[in-house]
């Protein structure tokens, strides 16, 4: 009986990879050379500029299998995209190996900086592990990256660990293909890497990683401030439970009311002093360990009071790094951990300017000799119709990389707003929005601008050809963008708040937006801040807003309340036995008084009319307050309807006035009053949105803007429009607030230049 016939061995084939996205700094190379070994793949992979790029022998099914796990199988906080799978000659190739980087087309993609591994947790507990308790321990799937980076191809001499030679163990383990440190960029360990260093008060200096960081834990138990060193810059951090430790550190900063963040050890303590959820706990041990905002229990042991004053809230994040990690275990109890700043201005990351600056701030300082190449702020997410969604984008997260709907037809850099500051470097179809700078009142923030701008263009290798700019003469970037001779594009405040959202939800054509904030320039020079457009980007047409008044000192009334509180009463022809006579008078005048329609103003007028706050000590402190005495109150609130009609321009407005005895009448309490402005607030949206749905047949509406950070008016108004037959938008990638418009200005540009 003949043999049945075997099939014919398949012939080996050739074929060229290429892969974008995060595939560099990511462990990605390795894994490929893993991948490649078990499926019996021949050939190389590489590090190009921003991608790699692999060469792979074997039979068409292996071929095919190795394609797919490419992307399937890729380590977690790797995201890659196969951009090119092309047939090529065979040459022949008889094992598969790591070749060394090479230049070329420019297709970067920069990581952010990730938190410490639990494999790397484990070895730093193990007391028979060469990396016991060493403070920069990290392998291929954890440590810093955006903050290490100098440069791309992503090798170690393009990193601030250039400086640390490799020690024959360590040297052993990067050429391993079986160690998971295998071309781990940042790899060090005691022999070899960074080291700690203490400088107490009065100057004397303890050396040793171990030492150091006890002398540190020694300080905070003893109710000090110490200024820590981490991964994107400095903390200032105390004993959290230490309330005349909280009391010095608001009094030196000065932060006399601002929440403070609070780093828990674990997930236990953290239960303990705040309501959590399962989703919540996986957010916060996420790669990018954010502070998130969360709700205090009652009488709970814990962060004392001064951590979150007036506030039902308290940010809440978990140690991400070695040195964080082993701080709070040793000190075992939840340790405030704020910016390493002056107030308003960016994050510290030189050690002899961080002791230079905040000498007057800490009583000794943590350091350690790992440069820290450009700074990352902690992001900050808060929770709002289940969904959690960022306020700051900063360390884990940004670089933020984002695609665009259309291709650019020319490199821009958007610089955003005065508040929040971030830059967003755009070109092709990508756009890439900086972490967190902040506000841009100072020197020091305007420098960390402009290095950051120069930074960005630097790392993906883009030059700017365009500079976008908010409409506002007074943003302190105007001097810098009018030094650099390239044109510039002026887009107004609402218009990239509204072009932002659209970003975020591109399925959505035409839109009815509501962009409510504190202020922003508008037409005619007047202070929008509660206007509702309809359109889409670069064709938004204005259509309703708020009733208009005079503000007296103009920008002063977002530190001064009672300002806002003044003006409206004397709009509507009521005393305001608060304001100076002078205020008065002037007001009458019409002197530095800006006509404003910004919603939250009538915030800070509340906070003002109902005690909260007269004068506030940091941004939003007024509404903040305001939406946490409301929160208080479990009832809704019977109050008039808030009039709408249109003016003579043809804007629908409606009128705040109705709202001033309830929220001026001191024999009403407070949290009732609170809760009032909000549900009246909210249904006036919702009746703004009625109107002009029936004008425009338009269905779809979006949120924009800071005041919609607020979780208890938004859930109001999603609520609202929900029932009453709208799809409602709120921003889950991109901030809400200012953080978001330098994308919203690229939104604006790419929707009005011609052949886009």
């Amino acid at each position: 009986m003949a043999e049945p016939a075997r099939p014919a061995p398949q012939a080996v084939a050739a074929r060229r990879l290429r892969l974008s996205g995060y595939v560099q700094g990511v462990g990605y190379r390795p894994f490929v050379y893993r991948l490649a070994h078990e499926l019996g793949v021949a050939g190389w992979v590489q590090n190009v500029t921003g991608a790699v790029l692999t060469h792979a022998e074997g039979t068409a099914d292996v071929l095919a299998a190795f394609e797919h796990a490419l992307v399937a199988r890729a380590p977690a906080i790797a995201r890659p995209r196969l951009t090119e799978s092309v047939a090529v000659p065979v040459a022949g190739h008889t094992r598969f190996v790591i070749r060394d980087s090479e230049a070329g087309a420019p297709d970067i993609h920069v990581p952010p900086d990730f938190f410490v591994c639990a494999d790397c947790l484990r070895e730093l507990a193990d007391p028979g592990d060469r990396r016991h308790r060493y403070p920069f321990i990290n392998c291929t799937q954890c440590g810093p990256r955006y903050t290490l980076i100098t440069a791309l191809p992503y090798d170690r001499p393009n990193t601030a660990m250039a400086g640390f030679p490799l020690c024959p163990a360590c040297a052993a383990e990067y050429r391993d293909p079986g160690n998971r440190r295998f071309h781990a960029e940042p790899l060090a360990c005691p022999v070899c890497g960074p080291h700690l260093r203490h400088v107490a008060a009065d100057g004397g200096v303890t050396g040793g990683d171990a030492a150091a960081l006890a002398a540190a834990v020694a300080d905070l138990r003893a109710g000090r401030i110490v200024a820590v060193k981490g991964i994107g810059g400095y903390h200032l951090m105390c004993d959290a439970g230490n309330a005349h430790a909280l009391a010095a550190l608001r009094a030196r900063k000065p932060r006399p009311a601002k929440p403070l963040a609070v780093m828990f050890p674990d997930l236990a303590q953290l239960r303990a002093a705040v309501h959590t959820t399962p989703a919540l706990e996986t957010l916060l041990s996420a790669p990018a360990r954010p502070i998130v905002l969360l709700d205090k229990r009652a009488d709970a042991p814990g962060p004392s009071d001064g951590v979150a004053p007036g506030l039902n809230e308290i940010g809440c994040f978990l140690p991400y790094s070695p040195l964080h990690a082993l701080l709070l275990q040793d000190f075992g109890a939840p340790l405030v951990a704020t910016s390493g700043n002056l107030s308003g201005e960016p994050v510290l990351i030189d050690a002899a300017e961080a002791q230079t600056r905040l000498a007057h701030i800490a009583d000794s300082f943590l350091h350690h000799d790992r440069p820290i190449v450009r700074p990352a702020d902690d992001p900050v997410y808060r929770v709002i119709d289940d969904h959690a969604r960022p306020l700051r984008l900063g360390r884990g997260i940004a670089p933020l990389e984002l695609t665009l709907p259309a291709r650019l037809t020319q490199p821009v850099l958007a610089l955003g707003g005065h508040m929040k500051n971030a830059l967003c470097l755009a070109w092709d179809d990508r756009a890439v929005l900086s972490p967190h700078i902040g506000e841009l009142d100072n020197v020091r923030s305007l420098d960390v601008l402009t290095r950051v701008a120069e930074d960005l263009q630097r790392l993906y290798q883009v030059r700017a050809r365009t500079l976008l700019l908010d409409a506002h003469p007074g943003y302190g970037y105007h001097g810098w963008a009018r030094e650099q001779g390239l044109p510039t594009l002026r887009v107004r405040h609402h218009h990239a708040h509204a072009s932002a959202l659209a970003w975020e939800f591109p399925q959505v054509r035409d839109w009815i937006v509501f962009t409510w904030d504190g202020v922003g320039l508008g037409e005619h020079d007047e202070a929008w801040g509660g206007e509702a457009f309809i359109g889409r980007p670069g064709a938004w047409l204005r259509r309703a807003s708020l009733r208009r008044f005079r503000l007296p000192g103009g920008d002063k009334a977002g530190r001064e309340p009672w300002r806002a509180a003044a003006a409206l009463l004397w709009e509507t022809g009521a005393d305001a036995a608060f304001a100076p006579a002078l205020v008065r008078e002037a007001w009458a005048k019409g002197i530095n008084t800006p006509t404003s329609s910004a919603a939250g103003r009538l915030f800070d007028a509340a906070a003002a009319l109902t005690g909260l706050c007269m004068q506030a000590s940091f941004e939003g402190e007024g509404p903040m307050r305001l939406e946490a005495a409301a929160q208080r109150w479990p009832e809704d609130v019977a109050a008039t309807p808030l009039p709408l009609a249109r003016d003579d321009d043809g804007i629908w407005r409606s009128d705040w006035a109705p709202l001033l005895p309830l929220l001026s009448d001191g024999a009403q309490p407070v949290p009732m009053r609170a809760k009032a402005l909000h549900i009246r607030l909210a249904d006036a949206l919702l009746a703004q949105a009625r109107q002009l749905r029936a004008e425009s047949g338009i269905g779809h509406v979006g949120l924009s803007g800071g005041v919609f950070q607020n979780r208890l008016l938004a859930q109001r108004v999603l609520d609202g429009l929900r029932t009453a037959g709208f799809q409602v938008h709120l921003p889950e990638q991109v901030p809400v607030n200012d953080a978001g418009l330098a994308l919203g200005q690229v939104m604006e540009f790419l929707a009005r230049t011609p052949g886009t």
